[in-house]
């Protein structure tokens, strides 16, 4: 449809609301609004139309602020706590300085609006103005309690720094990659990293693009507070009942949960079981040198393991690293006084065995050397002396529920 189309028959472009569910409640929390125009019969989204870079501002901002305000007139049937998600990219969002935007949220304010139901949902990534101002603007609108929502991942370096710098109330998290059968582990440790940076910033995470089963699960287990997408309900010109996924949804949660603590009980029984095997293995050796624990080692977890070393309580290693390749165990003393005292959790999990006088097994990560998803098993050997298994890739495939 040709820009011009649009412009001059722009009575006929309306709201479009995508319902947005919780996880706590189970229900519609929010709607995010989308553009759709009418012609011949035909509905046709407007994301193109705002996209073009060859429309000038004035014309998309015509056609955005007549959807906004359709969108909050038909939002005033609405329960009071339902919030509205409104897209805004960096140049619409400056456009005249924020400032007619702004008037038109406050003339519904007076019509009995609670501006915190507000969401600006919006992107500074192809954005050439003056940052400082437009971060100031966001500012701005914070005092008027709108709400302000980061939309998907950038790939881009700079996406943490603008995250440090904008502090928003939502972080929005596109599932659309999982499609991909290429996405692989770096696409889980990039949204590891950011549900911890959410945490610590206080933000809440939204996954969209929901469209199967699995993407859901996955939402929820990299702990999104908030769902979208076709999987749950497509967009539609009316607002939904909204309890209507709540016994689905409850269902769907039951069977995650289900599956969870079945990989749980497995992780935490083989922490067991190493806990028994090592500890034994180290009584019964406990007066031998480093490389006859090794050897001890070997032979009970050759199946198991494809690297051991022992650390000090601060993280200089002390022996060799013990490491299997293609043609067996071999010893690599290069790393023979190497400190890993740097890693995350390191220094933590030395306190932790050192209290408890107990093993404890990682989590996944991806192993620097090799780049393959491992475990490690730590153990305290004595005052001194801690022990580390790295746990292969194959055998957590072949016991998948440790994956």
């Amino acid at each position: 449809m040709d820009a011009l189309d649009i412009l001059s028959d722009v009575e006929n472009c309306f709201p479009y609301f995508q319902p947005i569910f919780s996880a706590d409640e189970q229900r519609v929390i929010a709607y995010e609004v989308l553009g759709r125009y009418q012609s011949e019969g035909n509905i046709i989204s407007l994301g193109p139309f705002f996209q073009d870079e060859e429309i000038p501002d004035e014309y998309k901002y015509e056609v955005d602020l007549l959807i906004v305000k359709k969108a909050l007139e038909k939002s005033m049937e609405l329960d009071p706590d339902i919030r509205l998600f409104l897209n805004r990219n960096a140049d619409l969002l400056m456009y005249k300085h924020g400032e007619p935007f702004l008037q038109e949220l406050l003339a519904f304010e007076k019509r009995g609006l609670n501006l915190q139901r507000i969401v600006l949902e919006i992107s500074d990534r192809n954005y050439n103005g003056d940052v400082d101002q437009f971060d100031h603007l966001l500012q701005y609108y914070r005092t008027y309690g709108i709400k302000i929502a980061i939309a998907s991942i950038d790939s881009e370096s700079h996406y943490f720094e603008r995250l440090g710098q904008l502090n928003p109330d939502i972080l929005k998290i596109n599932l659309h990659p999982l499609k991909s059968t290429s996405t692989g582990m770096n696409f889980n440790d990039v949204l590891f990293s950011l549900s911890l940076f959410a945490r610590k910033i206080g933000a809440t995470l939204l996954f969209e693009n929901i469209e199967m089963s699995y993407q859901l699960q996955f939402a929820w287990k990299n702990g999104g507070h908030y769902y979208q997408g076709y999987y749950l309900h497509p967009p539609s010109a009316e607002f939904i009942e909204r309890d209507l996924l709540k016994h689905r949804l409850k269902e769907k949660f039951h069977d995650f949960i289900s599956y969870e603590k079945k990989k749980l009980e497995a992780v935490f029984t083989t922490a067991e079981n190493l806990q028994v095997k090592v500890q034994e293995l180290v009584i019964k050796n406990r007066k031998a040198s480093y490389e006859e624990h090794f050897q001890a080692l070997i032979k009970e977890m050759d199946q198991v393991a494809f690297r051991m070393y022992i650390c000090d309580e601060d993280g200089f290693q002390k022996s060799a690293n013990i490491f299997k390749d293609k043609n067996g165990w071999i010893s690599q003393s290069e790393y023979l006084n190497k400190n890993w005292s740097w890693r995350p959790y390191f220094l933590e999990n030395i306190i932790k065995m050192r209290h408890e006088q107990k093993g404890i097994l990682s989590d996944l990560y991806c192993d620097i050397e090799t780049g393959e998803t491992i475990r490690t098993f730590s153990f305290p050997m004595n005052g001194n002396d801690y022990l580390f298994i790295d746990i292969s890739y194959q055998y957590l495939f072949e016991h998948d529920q440790l994956l």
